[in-house]
């Protein structure tokens, strides 16, 4: 199938038989580990790590020292798009990312430019390019990016927001300058996203983060349907070798059906969904990556081997699973406890592949 040492994240995302359930964990490059707040503090600031493409490699690769992770995840933002635009992204300790100017009205997603990946963000395929090549086909390499609205509620609002009060009146009142801003993040999402498989990503992710502040109608006319025209004009094939599309919204529970239909190869679910009855109604089309809640990681090894086997059991025999958590790690987890849940999802689910 490939050059790849360890290639059951591939294969499950392409539902083909393994030996055992793969497993990688969202944010697994991250704060919980020392040796990460070591680069970070060296780094000087989140964006000097971001964009300084040996720190990046050195912090992807960190987890995978420890644990036997059977995918890197590149060291990036999802926020990389909106800055390489010019929004000029910086991120205030304890307050999470804010951009220096927001987008206000039609005039300002008028002036909005694509950007050129080897132009704007060459960084990040410098890295993804080290970090192929340091992997020496260890594991495969994820890339990703934030989903056009995800994307769009931090450059309207100007950063995180609990309500997204001004992105959604703009949804209602101004729908025409909301959909011109959805598609020319879109088209930068997937040139941004080809520049990473081009540059040696192995597999992709789009991340959906806020999907699921949407009703149904605004999720499927400007959440759903712009990750679909980033699925359109994917590579999906590179070398020989498929390129397995993952879409995750948290929150998106009940729209799984409208999400596998999109032609991507697995659908990621948060912690709210039952993974038995998302296999019922969509596993038979696409993998399914998920789906632990992860604030079971503060806890102890016997309550994490508990709920791995509980995930485990429901979705029961066969293929096309990727363990991970509903959502990122929180700074706050003992690494031992990354290492409790990569071997007992290792350990038990061989059982489930025969």
């Amino acid at each position: 199938m490939s050059n790849l040492k360890n290639d059951r994240f591939i294969k499950a995302l392409l539902r083909q038989p393994v030996d055992r359930t793969p497993v990688w964990i969202m944010r697994q490059a991250g704060r919980y580990l020392p040796e990460y707040r070591e680069v970070r503090a060296q780094a000087g600031d989140f964006m000097t790590l971001c964009s300084t493409p040996e720190l990046a490699c050195e912090v992807t690769l960190q987890p995978l020292r420890r644990f036997q992770l059977d995918a890197a995840i590149l060291f990036s933002d999802i926020l990389t798009i909106p800055d390489a635009m010019g929004l000029g992204l910086y991120f205030s300790e304890g307050e999470g990312p804010k951009f220096k100017t927001t987008i206000n009205n039609a005039n300002d997603i008028e002036q909005l430019i694509i950007p050129d990946p080897a132009d704007k963000l060459s960084y990040v395929t410098d890295a993804v390019s080290l970090i192929r090549k340091e992997l020496n086909g260890d594991v495969p390499l994820i890339g990703f990016a934030g989903s056009p609205w995800t994307l769009a509620t931090y450059m309207v609002e100007g950063g995180s927001s609990k309500t997204f009060s001004k992105i959604k009146a703009m949804l209602f009142e101004d729908p025409a300058s909301a959909h011109t801003l959805m598609a020319k993040l879109a088209d930068s999402v997937a040139l941004y996203l080809n520049a990473q498989i081009e540059a040696g990503a192995q597999a992709v992710m789009v991340f959906d983060s806020w999907g699921g502040a949407l009703t149904t109608p605004h999720y499927k006319e400007f959440s759903l349907a712009y990750m679909q025209r980033i699925v359109d004009q994917l590579i999906r094939e590179k070398d020989g070798q498929q390129i397995p599309v993952i879409l995750f919204t948290k929150g998106g529970g009940m729209w799984l059906q409208d999400i596998a239909n999109t032609g991507c190869n697995a659908v990621g679910l948060d912690w709210s969904v039952d993974i038995n009855l998302a296999r019922q109604q969509i596993g038979d089309n696409v993998a399914l990556q998920g789906n632990m809640d992860p604030a079971i990681m503060a806890t102890n090894a016997d309550v994490i081997k508990q709920e791995v086997a509980r995930i485990l059991a429901e979705f029961g025999a066969g293929n096309g699973h990727v363990f991970n958590l509903g959502h990122g790690i929180t700074p706050n987890i003992t690494p031992e406890n990354v290492k409790t849940l990569v071997d007992a999802v290792h350990d038990i689910s061989a059982q489930y592949h025969t």
